[in-house]
């Protein structure tokens, strides 16, 4: 037996699925809204990484000044930034002259849910050095 939405047959439902048309004003609002959270994630990360790499520096010339051995490697990963993503993104909705537009799954995914295949692994650098990234890597 085949579900119905709508007088459709459920394949000819998920088939139709697979693009939407949205209002190019709400995907603009939405992609903005995301960039802005992304990027206080990654200043936020940005600021905490800087705390460390200070205390981590700190404790090699406290131990140089003692004359102690000293490595010149500092083991911490960097933060994570993909604003440049959101901002093609923004860049290319406003450079277009529809009203509308048209968007597939995994665009809806990405501008709409901010879901991108970068996620997971922006939340996990980064919540090393920002509480937001932690907090949204236990919910997801």
């Amino acid at each position: 037996m085949r579900t119905q939405l709508m007088g459709q047959s459920e394949t000819e439902c998920c088939s139709s699925m697979q693009n939407i048309r949205v209002q190019k004003s709400q995907l603009l609002e939405k992609l903005k809204e995301n960039r802005k959270n992304h990027r206080k994630v990654f200043e936020e990360a940005l600021e905490g990484y800087r705390k460390e790499v200070i205390s981590v520096l700190e404790q090699k010339l406290e131990d140089a000044r003692h004359g102690k051995r000293v490595t010149h490697y500092i083991e911490l990963a960097e933060p994570m930034d993909q604003t440049k993503d959101y901002n093609r993104a923004i860049q290319m909705l406003e450079m277009s002259i529809d009203n509308t537009m048209e968007i597939t799954q995994s665009e809806f995914a990405q501008y709409v849910m901010d879901d991108w295949a970068w996620k997971d692994q922006f939340l996990t650098c980064n919540s090393a050095y920002s509480a937001t990234a932690a907090r949204a890597m236990s919910v997801r």
